[in-house]
C-alpha cells in the first residue's frame, strides 16, 4: 500500500520502476528491483529492513552518488544527483565521515567553508558550526581531536556536517548504529525537532525494528524490493499485528507464500508443456 502525497504538494522523493544492478557480462545482479515509492515532505520516513536487503544502495541512489541507477528518481524537485540539489540535501553514511587529526570545530569549520565560501559568509559559518554542534549535543567536545572520539561521537561529528547549510533533506543512513539508549532517544528528539520547527524532511535507515515506531512513515524492505509503505498504525492495522517487527515479519511470510505459489505454478507448467511434447 503507498501513501498518497497531499494534491498540490509533491513528494520530497519520488521513484518509479527504479532499477540498480552491479556488475558486469550476462548476468548482472540486481540490488533494486523496479521499486517504486514517495517519500513525503516535512516528516520523517524510515527505511527498514534486514542488512543487505538494499537500503544504503537506494539512499546512494536518492543523493546521486550510485552508478547503475534505471527508472525515474525525482528528489526535490529534480533528477537525483543534479548540480542544484547540492546544498540543499544532507547525507549521512554508515561510515563517519570525519577527519581524524582535525578537531570536531575545526571539521566543521572546514565543511562550512565548502558549503558557504567567502569572507562575507565567515559570521554565518560560525553560527552554523556552533548551532550544528549544539544540535548533535558535542560542545563539550568540540576541541577535541575526531579520532580520539568514540565511535557514536564521530557519528554524530557526521550528523554535525549534515546539519550546517540546513538543508530541506536529510538522508541517514543508520545514523544511530552502536549508540546507547540515551543517545539515540535524544537523537530521534532532534529528527522529529528538525521536522517540526525547521520543514525539514528525512529518509532514515535502520535494521532495528523499534525504531520503526518512531517514524512517520514506513518503507519495508526486503531483497531489494519494497514490501510495503504505510505508516506504522496502519501497518499494525493491516496485517493484524502487536508491534511494526511482527508486521513486517507476517509481510515477509506473506511474500515467500507468494514466491512459493508462484514458483509451483511454474513447475506445474513445466511438467505439464513436458508431458504435451512425449
Amino acid at each position: 500500500m503507498m501513501n498518497k502525497q497531499p494534491e498540490g504538494d509533491p513528494a520530497a522523493v519520488h521513484a518509479h520502476d527504479l532499477t540498480v544492478r552491479r556488475g558486469t557480462g550476462r548476468t548482472p545482479r540486481t540490488v533494486l528491483d523496479s521499486i517504486a515509492f514517495d517519500v513525503p515532505r516535512g516528516r520523517i520516513t524510515g527505511l527498514l529492513g534486514p542488512s543487505g536487503c538494499g537500503k544504503s544502495t537506494l539512499m546512494r541512489a536518492v543523493v546521486g552518488t550510485q552508478a547503475h541507477v534505471t527508472g525515474t528518481l525525482d528528489v526535490l524537485g529534480h533528477p537525483a544527483g543534479h548540480p542544484r540539489l547540492r546544498s540543499r540535501i544532507g547525507y549521512v553514511t554508515q561510515a563517519p565521515s570525519v577527519y581524524d587529526d582535525l578537531t570536531v570545530r575545526q571539521n566543521l569549520d572546514y565543511f562550512a567553508a565548502v558549503l558557504d565560501p567567502g569572507r562575507a559568509a565567515a559570521d554565518r559559518r560560525a553560527a552554523a558550526v556552533s548551532r550544528a554542534i549544539t544540535d548533535v549535543d558535542l560542545t563539550s567536545r568540540a576541541g577535541a581531536l575526531a579520532g580520539n572520539l568514540s565511535g557514536g561521537q564521530r557519528s554524530r561529528v557526521s550528523l554535525a556536517v549534515a546539519l550546517l547549510g540546513t538543508p530541506e533533506l536529510l538522508v541517514l543512513d543508520e545514523p544511530t548504529v552502536g549508540l546507547d539508549p540515551v543517545l539515540r532517544r535524544d537523537l530521534w528528539n532532534l529528527f522529529h525537532d528538525i521536522t517540526t520547527t525547521r520543514g525539514a524532511t528525512i529518509l532514515v535507515s535502520s535494521h532495528v525494528m523499534d525504531e520503526a515506531e518512531r517514524c512517520h512513515d514506513l518503507l519495508l524492505m526486503r531483497e531489494g524490493r519494497i514490501l510495503a509503505q504505510d505508516t506504522p498504525d496502519a501497518l499494525r492495522e493491516r496485517t493484524h499485528a502487536t508491534t511494526v517487527e511482527e508486521g513486517f515479519l507476517r509481510l515477509v511470510d506473506e511474500a515467500n507464500a507468494n514466491a512459493n505459489a508462484i514458483a509451483a505454478d511454474a513447475a506445474s507448467d513445466v511438467t505439464a508443456i513436458r508431458e504435451q511434447t512425449r
